[in-house]
């Protein structure tokens, strides 16, 4: 009789043991599978967003393979390194690896000298720009006049107020845009890795836009 009970108390407390293990196991897969890609889309999220001229690449392994994104979580900021060239330069660079198959390369946006926006690949799908950081975030190019990689006030402007609209589009704030050099070491974009003042006010004006955004939503 005592042998038949202590064999159901050790079966009780491996079956206990087991069915924890399994749900141990089932919540850590659940915290491993990324989450989908969504956005937050109203009239007012609409009606807030900057002028932006979509001009999208054509679908290719080299600059638009149509990978789709995870949940967005940043967005970094790039520079061109190609002096004086325009947003759309830049884009048809892009444009150009279907065919020239130098390398891979892209960005979901490119801001301009004009503060002119030109998209060229949807935010739900990957950009080949962020390294480790391509599948969970937003990227733009930002162009520049000269070798300092300084933005000039019109590039600028755009850049924070695209980035303020993503930020609202995607549930981020300033923090969450980030340096392609904090992803990798590489220095971009240039000047605001060499002044280190000029992003931290960069992020703030960012955290300002975006704050008015949510004022009026």
């Amino acid at each position: 009789m005592k042998n038949t009970r202590s064999h159901s108390k050790k079966g009780l407390i491996i079956l206990i043991i087991i069915t924890v293990v399994l749900c141990a196991v089932t919540v850590l897969k659940k915290q491993e599978q990324p989450e989908e890609y969504t956005e937050n889309k109203s009239d007012y999220i609409d009606s807030v967003r900057p002028d932006i001229d979509v001009e999208l690449l054509t679908p290719n392994e080299y600059s638009r393979a149509g990978i789709a994104t995870n949940k967005i979580t940043g967005i970094v900021i790039h520079y061109t390194a190609n002096p004086g060239a325009s947003a759309m330069n830049n884009r048809d660079y892009f444009e150009g690896l279907k065919d020239s198959h130098i390398t891979k390369a892209s960005s979901n946006f490119v801001v301009g000298l004009e503060g002119e926006i030109v998209q060229c690949v949807p935010t739900w799908e990957m950009a080949y720009a962020s390294n480790s950081r391509n599948i969970d975030t937003v990227s733009i190019e930002c162009c520049h006049p000269d070798e300092t990689g300084k933005f000039n006030q019109k590039t600028y402007q755009s850049m924070v107020d695209l980035c303020a609209w993503l930020c609202l589009k995607f549930d981020l704030n300033e923090n969450d845009v980030i340096r392609h050099y904090d992803v990798t070491g590489k220095i971009c974009p240039k000047y605001f890795v060499e002044h280190e003042d000029a992003w931290k006010q960069f992020k703030g004006d960012v955290g300002v836009k975006l704050e008015k955004l949510k004022e009026y939503q």
